[in-house]
């Protein structure tokens, strides 16, 4: 037996679901390497048993500072986010300034209020 044909089965036998069978057990009782790999698995889980348990009382204060790091961090997405899209806007009018200008034609803006404004050139 090897230690690869008996490893996947150590977690759930650490947590008891599992009982290993004749073999694996020889195997484990004889392997060093197996041996300590199972008393990590069992000191993981008595380590997240005792985290159940345990109540943990934040600091005073903790919540405001926290519920004001995510509001300013979402303002400031936004802010990004707004930016980012009127970068577009603005770049497709320069180009079509342009190209009116270079072509000699009439330039045609739009506004949100959907108004247009015709400017000769």
């Amino acid at each position: 037996m090897r230690c690869d044909q008996v490893t996947a089965d150590l977690p759930e036998v650490a947590a008891g679901r599992v009982l290993l069978g004749a073999d694996e057990r020889a195997h484990v009782e004889q392997c060093l390497r197996c041996q300590a790999e199972m008393v990590q698995y069992r000191r993981m889980l008595k380590a997240l048993r005792a985290v159940r348990t345990e109540i943990l009382e934040p600091a005073p204060g903790l919540l405001g500072d926290v519920l004001s790091a995510v509001g300013s961090a979402g303002e400031h997405g936004a802010i990004v986010s707004v930016l980012r899209g009127r970068r577009a806007a603005y770049v497709g009018g320069i180009a079509a300034a342009a190209t009116a200008a270079a072509a000699g034609g009439v330039l045609v803006l739009a506004s949100r209020s959907r108004r247009r404004v015709r400017l000769a050139s």
